[in-house]
């Protein structure tokens, strides 16, 4: 059964669904430093279907994204961009999605990681409404699911007291040392969301790691 808790929307975070997504952005790496390989990524296939768009991948890009950084749900989920990649997805209408990964030091350090995210992801709604009295957030949990080490979906409905609205589906997802999350976002509620598919995302994002 899902949860549910009241809360407002993201500032500045909805960059996925109201500011579109940065494609491209590049942190430089240290002259000279070694590049690790990055884990595996989603393919634009591997989204939910668009109805009337299909989906356009940018590249795997090493580092941490700004609007993953200024997130208010997912600021943990790059720590400082040490051995972090992230994969921003867009179609041409309203929206985008975003795969971030990171691989950390050993599986306990993973664990910490997971269990971070996913406490500020259920966190985040009452976050956003402190943040900003003008919007009104609601987070569902739509549960575990059942891929390697384990990895857990959520959706964000949030509302402006101007009437804009937007829906987030959320995932966090560990294999090994490699924790990874994937982040979709449209205009709209609810209704507007391919939980199914997106559970089927994430199953195929966690799965690609290694």
């Amino acid at each position: 059964m899902s949860k549910r808790t009241r809360a407002g929307t993201l500032t500045g975070l909805t960059a996925l669904t109201v500011a579109g997504l940065a494609l491209g952005t590049v942190l430089a790496a240290p002259a000279g430093a070694a590049t690790p390989r990055p884990p595996g990524f989603l393919s634009a296939a591997d989204l939910p279907p668009h109805p009337s768009s299909s989906w356009t991948a940018g590249r795997v890009t090493a580092g941490a994204s700004p609007d993953v950084e200024s997130d208010r749900c997912l600021a943990m989920a790059l720590g400082g961009g040490r051995n972090s990649w992230y994969r921003d997805f867009r179609t041409d209408l309203d929206t985008s999605a975003r795969q971030v990964s990171v691989r950390l030091s050993s599986v306990s350090a993973a664990k910490g990681r997971f269990a971070r995210i996913d406490r500020d992801i259920k966190s985040c709604a009452a976050r956003i409404e402190r943040a900003d009295p003008e919007v009104e957030a609601e987070l569902k949990d739509y549960g575990k699911l059942n891929v390697e080490e384990g990895a857990h979906v959520y959706g964000l409905h949030t509302e402006t007291s101007w009437g804009a609205t937007d829906i987030r589906l959320l995932s966090v997802g560990r294999d090994g040392t490699t924790v990874t999350v994937v982040d979709w976002g449209r205009l709209g509620d609810f209704g507007d969301a391919p939980v199914k598919a997106f559970k089927k995302t994430t199953v195929t994002a966690v799965a690609k790691l290694h």
